[in-house]
């Protein structure tokens, strides 16, 4: 296991800091470690109350891990002072530290200040140098550099100046950008862009720490420079995501989505396989499925991406009056079931799951009369540059659905066009109550015509 070192602050509410430094490098693997340099009196309104840690007590924190303990890579984080500053870069100095990642905390998001002026230049002068990995946020590296830090271009040009100061790489994070947030990747081979799509929620608190342990945790693990900021930036985007009220005031980035996603795999693909027998002992059941068969899947908490929903390869074909399946389901085994459910998640997380069937009269009476919400789109309003990228046309119909409902039905439905066939697709939250709606369909239409 890799010994990870954070040198940072406290943070009372545990969202950032020390705190949030060493879930991070827990969840990721790593054995974390750590020496306060300041105690702060915090919570999701913001700081009220700093206490700095005598100089004498924070050398003896180092010393203490430094004299018996392996180091594979350290970060530091809030350092509060110049003297704070020149005594941890002592430090790391005496004991040779290579994988440095430092984390400018100049200011904290309710406007505290968490290093003094004499801090900055210290942190300038004596620990960049030192540092592997920079990585300031749009205000940090504007505090660095001295000029306004709003665009890509002028992120580049803050990078190339803090690279001046020593640091092999930085990384300028564009989390404040207006648009989408890009970052900067500046290292000897040149710049990488990292893009993503702005995640719907405002100044989670805690998403610096989180990004800069991660990545300080790969590279103890042995990753490039550019293979931990990629992995940081994946588990810090899912935290995100996965951001959540501890208290009254902002929300906390969660570390622990990472391993609630992961953890889930197995119970997914269990979820799956129990759906599925119950469907298959359901008397009729193949009347259901449509001339291109149908599909039932479910996706991970917070999937992003196909490979993180699982259906059944070769999909759910129709035997009679029955159902069968080509083999066990698996991850990324769908597009068209996932894209679905994945265009589902952006407005509801907790619908995960969602099979196709039939389209009939019958079948949409069925539904709307076991008080299932059905909602319709037309193939004929599609446009045309949707129809001619591949794969993009059923996340059109489903986006424009849910944002025309405002709301997540049980089926969505569309009356078929130009070599589409028409078809029902049933929504839930698991695959047990896809199922079972489907299930209800079927008896309800089988009394009908019996």
């Amino acid at each position: 296991m890799k010994r990870v070192l954070t040198i940072a602050g406290s943070d009372t509410g545990g969202g950032a800091g020390i705190q949030a430094d060493l879930k991070t490098i827990t969840i990721l693997g790593g054995y974390g470690m750590s020496v306060i340099t300041a105690l702060t009196a915090q919570n999701s309104l913001g700081v009220q109350s700093i206490y700095p840690v005598p100089l004498t007590f924070i050398e003896a924190q180092m010393d203490a891990i430094f004299s018996d303990m392996r180091v594979d890579g350290a970060k530091t984080g809030m350092l509060w002072d110049g003297e704070v500053v020149r005594t941890v870069a002592k430090k790391l100095a005496q004991y040779r530290v290579e994988r440095l990642v430092v984390d400018p905390v100049i200011v904290a998001k309710d406007g505290s200040p968490l290093l003094k002026e004499d801090g900055k230049e210290a942190l300038m002068k004596e620990l960049l140098p030192r540092a592997l990995l920079v990585t300031p946020n749009l205000p940090e590296a504007a505090a660095l550099t001295g000029m306004d830090v709003n665009t890509v271009e002028r992120m580049k040009e803050a990078a190339r100046r803090i690279r001046g100061l020593g640091a092999e790489a930085v990384l300028v994070k564009g989390g404040h950008l207006e648009a989408d947030p890009v970052d900067i990747l500046l290292d000897g081979s040149g710049f990488t862009e990292f893009s993503s799509e702005r995640v719907g929620v405002v100044e989670a608190h805690g998403t610096g720490c989180v990004l800069s342990a991660a990545i300080t945790t790969e590279l103890a693990k042995g990753a490039s420079v550019k293979e931990a900021v990629q992995r940081g930036r994946s588990f810090t985007l899912l935290s995100i995501r996965a951001a959540f009220a501890a208290g009254e005031g902002r929300k906390f980035a969660n570390p622990h989505a990472y391993l609630a996603k992961e953890g889930e795999r197995y119970g997914v693909i269990g979820a799956l396989r129990e759906a599925f027998l119950r469907l298959k002992e359901e008397e009729g059941i193949g009347e259901l499925v449509p001339e291109v068969s149908s599909n039932l899947g479910y996706a991970l908490p917070f999937a992003q991406d196909k490979g993180e929903v699982a259906a059944f390869p070769g999909r759910i074909v129709r035997l009679r009056d029955t159902v069968v399946v080509a083999d066990a389901p698996e991850f990324g085994a769908s597009q068209h079931v996932a894209s679905i459910i994945l265009t589902v998640m952006r407005y509801d997380p907790s619908y995960r799951s969602a099979m196709n069937i039939r389209f009939s009269p019958d079948i949409l009476q069925a539904c709307r009369r076991g008080g299932l919400r059905t909602h319709c789109f037309d193939r004929k309003e599609e446009p045309q540059e949707i129809k001619e990228e591949e794969g993009r046309s059923l996340a059109w119909a489903v986006d424009k659905v849910l944002a025309e409902a405002k709301e997540v039905p049980d089926v969505i439905y569309d009356e078929g066009g130009w070599g589409k066939e028409p078809m029902v697709r049933v929504l839930g939250r698991d695959p047990e109550e896809v199922v079972k709606k489907v299930i209800d369909i079927n008896r309800s239409v089988r009394r009908r015509s019996n």
